[in-house]
């Protein structure tokens, strides 16, 4: 879901970063996290583009050309399916090593090596790694690669690395204004590499926290997308057995009759009924069900059978991403609240704790999962209208009073949602699911027929 991109000049120690920070991320709610470089050492258009430095006869015009091919082809063949599936992909270099070794050293200007990349991803967080040019110098030159003479490339002098220091001091610092599209990449630095690794490693640990705690918008792929995508994953798991061998296999999700007679609008008041405030302040978890950690849980147990809190954790995604640490602060209090119960454990000698959301909860947990698109907004409906009934609240959503216009982010959460309604039914027996905003309002507030 996410392009983390790690800069710096050579000799900077950028590949140690990006190893640490893949070691990092596997506590992530990421099922994968894959590490890049640019340019391609495996492709045809990398090694053109290295070979392009090696000895520096190109123009800068030629090395950005090169530079820019590879790194669209990258992005559209490699990047893009990875991020496309919720992974997290990090890469050692990325479009800002070409506005600055290109745009700045080259004198080619920004400008154009941005047009000239403009089709390739935009890395959502930049890192930039900084170590002074003298050190930098000694670490290239006792380096194995250096040593051996089997990589050399035309920017490795004292000289130029410094002017390629000032260059992301720049650009990454904001002095120098980077051209659309990729002034929108998050930018974090100097990371200062001069010391062990356990001082690199406790900043990017930092860098990584900070970065997504923000849960900031992917900057190339749509996150309802994403976790869309995540969640058939969850659902074709969620099967009823088949009668005859070679019988079609049906999906729960799909056939049962998940709201259980009830309207959406009556479980947000069971929940908000069933969730007692005071002693959920007093375990640390959200005073309200309607909080992201409590949908995240809650609507990811109901596509799941029985699982333990690791899996739990990895099955959240980066889009309903929580802490393990709140995640499993929420699922303990949850057992003693009786929204879910534990399970025996099937497998030999584990020592995880298996649990299961209950039955009589599974209505509120896939309405989190369908009603995902809008939390904010009902959240928000909520703290405005402490008093008010579930039933006219998206209605004061979607149909704002004073005659003001639904705004265009409303519209699209309306779209996801529906379109999450579509992957996992209306929750009503033989209910077709709405097809716009005002089906959609119809389907919350009115109770089904007997």
């Amino acid at each position: 879901m996410y392009l983390i991109a790690v800069e710096g000049g050579d000799g900077s120690g950028k590949g140690e970063a990006v190893r640490i920070l893949a070691a990092l991320a596997k506590n992530l709610a990421f099922n994968n996290v894959h590490v890049t470089h640019e340019p391609r050492r495996h492709s045809e258009l990398g090694k053109l583009a290295l070979k392009a430095v090696s000895v520096g006869s190109h123009t800068p015009l030629e090395e950005a050309g090169l530079f820019a091919a590879d790194r669209v082809d990258h992005s559209h063949t490699w990047i893009r399916p990875r991020l496309e599936k919720g992974d997290l992909v990090i890469s050692d270099r990325n479009i800002h090593s070409s506005l600055v070794y290109q745009g700045v050293v080259g004198e080619l200007g920004l400008e154009q090596v941005a047009k000239m990349n403009a089709a390739a991803m935009i890395p959502d967080l930049v890192i930039w790694v900084d170590c002074d040019p003298i050190k930098a110098m000694k670490r290239i030159s006792s380096g194995t690669l250096r040593m051996a003479g089997e990589k050399h490339e035309y920017f490795e002098t004292t000289e130029i690395q410094t002017t390629i220091r000032a260059g992301f001091s720049g650009i990454l610092s904001g002095e120098i204004k980077t051209p659309a599209p990729f002034s929108k990449s998050i930018i974090v630095g100097p990371v200062l590499n001069e010391g062990g690794l356990d001082d690199l490693e406790k900043q990017l640990s930092q860098v990584l926290s900070n970065f997504f705690n923000k849960r900031p918008e992917p900057l190339n792929v749509s996150k309802d997308d994403v976790d869309r995508y995540l969640l058939t994953s969850l659902t074709t798991g969620v099967q009823t057995q088949t009668r005859l061998p070679g019988s079609p296999t049906k999906h729960i999700s799909l056939l049962e009759d998940w709201l259980d007679g009830k309207s959406p609008a009556q479980w947000m008041e069971i929940a908000e009924e069933q969730w007692d405030e005071k002693r959920a302040k007093s375990s640390d978890v959200p005073a309200r069900p309607i909080a992201h950690s409590s949908w995240a849980i809650l609507g990811t147990l109901s596509l799941t059978d029985t699982t333990d809190v690791p899996t739990l954790h990895k099955q959240l995604g980066p889009v309903r991403a929580v802490t393990k640490r709140h995640t499993q602060r929420l699922v303990k209090w949850l057992e003693q609240e009786r929204w879910i119960h534990r399970q025996q454990s099937h497998v030999p000698f584990a020592e995880a704790q298996m649990f299961k959301l209950r039955k009589s909860r599974l209505g509120y947990g896939r309405l989190c999962l369908a009603m995902w698109p809008l939390r904010t907004a009902l959240a928000r409906w909520r703290r405005m209208n402490p008093d008010g009934s579930w039933r006219s609240a998206l209605s004061d959503i979607i149909e704002p009073s004073g005659g003001s216009k639904i705004s265009a982010q409303i519209r699209f959460a309306v779209d996801d949602t529906i379109k999450r309604l579509e992957l996992i039914s209306s929750g009503h027996a033989e209910c077709p699911v709405p097809k716009n905003a005002e089906e959609l309002i119809i389907w919350w507030s009115t109770d089904p027929p007997n």
